[in-house]
């Protein structure tokens, strides 16, 4: 085997095993996450739609995966981003929720 061809599988094997680390995370329903995630990501979507602190300029998502939501977005006060955890989690029906929202202090 010429020394080209063995750097190539090389190369293959190693991002491979990377890309097989990487999904580890997402093993229970894979990377299109389980049956029902949809329905969760909706739920939430929508009761923190309800909150008009929650809108813009603020802006907060969310997205179930594997059971699991995931909050993002940016809000201007801590109270402000305890509020968007607190409806998720009534909202998410036993899901856990990972809260991942930034603030910009600007509502002190």
């Amino acid at each position: 085997m010429s020394t080209a061809r063995r750097i190539h599988l090389s190369m293959l094997l190693f991002a491979a095993l990377g890309a097989q680390s990487g999904c580890a995370t997402f093993d229970k329903c894979g990377w299109r996450g389980c049956p029902g995630d949809a329905g969760i990501t909706a739920r939430v979507e929508a009761q923190l739609e309800l909150y008009p602190a929650l809108e813009a300029p603020n802006s907060v998502r969310a997205q179930a995966l594997d059971h699991v939501v995931y909050l993002y977005g940016l809000v201007d006060t801590d109270l402000e981003r305890q509020l968007a955890e607190s409806v998720a989690v009534q909202a998410a029906g036993g899901a856990r929720v990972v809260d991942s929202i930034a603030v910009n202090n600007l509502g002190r």
